[in-house]
C-alpha cells in the first residue's frame, strides 16, 4: 500500500497527522497517566480502570445518568450471564453467533452412578442488552398510558471479537453500553426518535464532539442475513431518514449496514485531528417484539405490538474513553480530569496553608491534592503539568497573609498565568466551570 499527495503541503499535513496521532494514541496516555490497563491474567480485550481512569469513567457516566433521567427514563439492571434460550428466541444464535463467547455448560446432574439425570443447559455471557429488556416490558400487562416506556442500563456485555482487530478500548471484548430501549407506540415512533437524536448530540457536544454527521444502515435487498417483514423494514428506513433530514444535520445511506434485527442510525464524530469515529447508533426495530410477543391494551381494549427503539449514545464507554483521551491528547477539561488541582507550596511553612485550602475545595466537590514533597517548586510543576494537572495553585508568604493563590493554567492556547488571585473567587470559577462542563 502506499499514498500519493497532490502537493508537498498536503503530504506534510498528513505526516503531520500521522505524529500526532502517535502522541495522542490512547494505549501510551492511558499507561503514562496510570488510567487503564490490560493484565494478561484476564484475557485479550478486557480492561480494567485504574482509580483516575475510574474517575473519568463516573465523571461520564453521571452525566449521563442525569441527563436521561431529565429526559424520562427509566433505571433498569440485568445480569451478565443467561441462558442460551433466550438468544434462541431473539434471533442472536441464528445470526450472531459468531461474535458471542462460547457457551457453559451448567445445570446439568449425574446421579450416584454415574448416569445422566438431567441434561446440562447452554448458559452465554450477553452480546446484548434489548432480549433482556424485552422480558422486563413483558413481566406484566401494559397499557397504552405507559408508552413511551424508556428502560436504561449501564450494561456490560461481551462480544468475542478476533484478536487481530481487538484495539485498546476502542475495540474490546468486554465493554460497558449507556444502552435504552424504548417501547412506543406508532403515533410516537416519530417524536420518541427525533428526541433520541437531539439527547445523543447533546451529550457528544458536551464532551467537545461538535462536527457530527450520521449513517443510515439500511437493508441489502440481496442479503438473507435479516430478520424479519419487509414492509417493516421498508417502514422503519423511511422513518430514520425522515427524522434525519427534519433535524438537518449530514448523513449518508449505507446499504447492507443495519443490525439483522432493523436499519440503524451511526453518529459518526470528527476529532481534532479530523478522524472520524463511529459512536453512538439508534435502530428502530420491529422484529424483537414480535419474536417475544409483547404487547400493550390500546385505548380499544385490544392487544397491540410495540416498535422498539434500541440507542447508546456513547455506544460503549470504554471506546467513547479512549476517543477522548486522543481527542484532548490526555489534557482533560477540568470536569473529566481526574486530579483537578494541585497545590503546589513554596516552602514547607506553606503546607498548612495549602492543606487548608484543599480541605475546602474537596468539601465544595473538587479533586485536589497537595505536592507536600521535598522537591524545588519548578519540579513540582513540571511534575503536575508531565500528569496534565489543568489547574495548578502556588502558595508562598504573600499568597498565606492575603488568602490568596497564583494560579498556573494548561488551556488549549498553552499555559496561563495570574497572581495575586482572592481564593474564595478561584473556587467560585473552579466551581462554575466545572457545573457548565466548559
Amino acid at each position: 500500500y502506499g499514498t500519493a499527495w497532490e502537493s508537498k503541503e498536503r503530504l506534510d499535513e498528513h505526516l503531520h497527522m500521522l505524529r500526532e496521532a502517535e502522541k495522542r494514541d490512547h494505549r501510551r496516555l492511558g499507561n503514562e497517566m496510570d488510567l487503564f490497563s490490560f493484565p494478561d491474567e484476564l484475557g485479550s480485550g478486557l480492561p480494567v480502570f485504574h482509580p483516575d481512569g475510574g474517575i473519568i469513567r463516573l465523571a461520564m457516566e453521571d452525566h449521563s445518568r442525569r441527563r436521561h433521567i431529565e429526559a424520562g427514563y427509566s433505571f433498569v439492571n440485568t445480569p451478565h450471564v443467561t441462558k442460551g434460550s433466550l438468544f434462541s428466541k431473539s434471533g442472536h444464535l441464528d445470526w450472531y453467533a459468531d461474535g458471542m463467547f462460547p457457551p457453559m455448560k451448567l445445570d446439568g446432574e449425574i446421579d450416584d452412578d454415574g448416569n445422566v439425570v438431567k441434561q446440562p443447559q447452554d448458559y452465554y455471557v450477553k452480546p446484548m442488552n434489548c432480549p433482556m429488556h424485552n422480558l422486563i416490558f413483558d413481566s406484566r400487562g401494559r397499557s397504552y398510558r405507559e408508552l413511551p416506556l424508556r428502560l436504561f442500563e449501564f450494561g456490560t456485555v461481551y462480544r468475542y471479537e478476533k484478536s487481530g482487530v481487538i484495539h485498546g478500548l476502542t475495540r474490546a471484548r468486554g465493554f460497558t453500553q449507556d444502552d435504552a430501549h424504548l417501547f412506543v407506540r406508532p403515533d410516537q415512533l416519530k417524536k420518541e426518535f427525533l428526541d433520541v437524536l437531539d439527547l445523543t448530540v447533546l451529550v457528544l457536544k458536551t464532551f467537545g464532539m461538535n462536527e457530527v454527521r450520521f449513517r443510515v444502515g439500511t437493508r441489502d435487498p440481496e442479503s438473507d442475513k435479516y430478520v424479519g417483514d419487509e414492509a417493516n423494514w421498508a417502514l422503519a428506513e423511511r422513518q430514520i431518514i425522515e427524522a434525519v433530514e427534519e433535524v438537518g444535520l449530514p448523513y449518508t445511506v449505507e446499504p447492507g449496514d443495519a443490525a439483522f434485527y432493523g436499519p440503524k442510525l451511526d453518529f459518526v464524530v470528527k476529532d481534532v485531528l479530523g478522524r472520524e469515529w463511529q459512536l453512538g447508533t439508534i435502530q428502530v426495530d420491529y422484529n424483537l417484539p414480535e419474536r417475544f410477543d409483547i404487547s400493550y391494551v390500546g385505548e380499544d381494549g385490544q392487544d397491540h405490538r410495540p416498535i422498539m427503539i434500541h440507542r447508546a449514545p456513547f455506544g460503549s464507554i470504554e471506546r467513547f474513553t479512549g476517543i477522548l483521551i486522543e481527542h484532548y491528547a490526555g489534557d482533560f477539561p477540568l470536569w473529566l480530569a481526574p486530579r483537578q488541582v494541585m497545590i503546589i507550596p513554596i516552602a514547607d511553612r506553606h503546607n498548612e496553608y495549602a492543606e487548608a485550602l484543599r480541605g475546602e475545595l474537596h468539601r465544595a466537590g473538587l479533586r485536589a491534592e497537595v505536592d507536600d514533597s521535598s522537591n524545588r517548586m519548578q519540579a513540582k510543576v513540571r511534575d503536575a503539568e508531565l500528569h496534565k494537572i489543568p489547574v495548578m495553585l502556588i502558595v508562598g508568604d504573600k499568597e498565606q497573609e492575603g488568602r490568596e493563590v497564583s494560579v498556573r493554567e494548561r488551556t488549549p492556547e498553552g499555559t496561563r498565568e495570574r497572581k495575586g488571585v482572592a481564593f474564595d473567587a478561584l473556587k467560585a470559577e473552579l466551581l462554575e466551570r466545572r457545573a457548565n462542563r466548559s
